[in-house]
């Protein structure tokens, strides 16, 4: 496994690993990573969307990661599976919600 890297590839990197779990969800959901303002170099802002839908929904916040948090712990599987499991929970709340629950194999 791999871990380090610049801000932008930390950024790409996350990005496609949220959208992958949630996928597994359903499959409409996209990922919104927010790395400008404050963020920017510092810090990840995750949320998911269907639609207009964002979850987590406004005002609670988004899902914060850190950049050091994120370099360092990409490489760790069991850091992975935690961010997995809270991935897939984020993308769950659009079916509790009455969308369709488009799952992948």
């Amino acid at each position: 496994m791999f871990s380090g890297g610049d801000y932008e590839e930390v950024a790409r990197w996350l990005r496609n690993f949220v959208l992958a779990h949630a996928k597994r969800e359903n499959l409409r959901v996209e990922v919104v990573v927010d790395t400008d303002g404050s963020r920017e170099g510092q810090s990840y802002g995750i949320r998911l969307r269907l639609g207009r839908d964002l979850r987590p929904a406004p005002p609670e916040p988004a899902v914060e990661l850190g950049f050091p948090e994120v370099a360092q712990n990409r490489g760790s599987l069991a850091w992975c599976g935690g961010l997995a499991d809270r991935v897939r929970a984020l993308a769950r709340e659009f079916s509790a919600a009455g969308s369709a629950p488009l799952r992948s194999a």
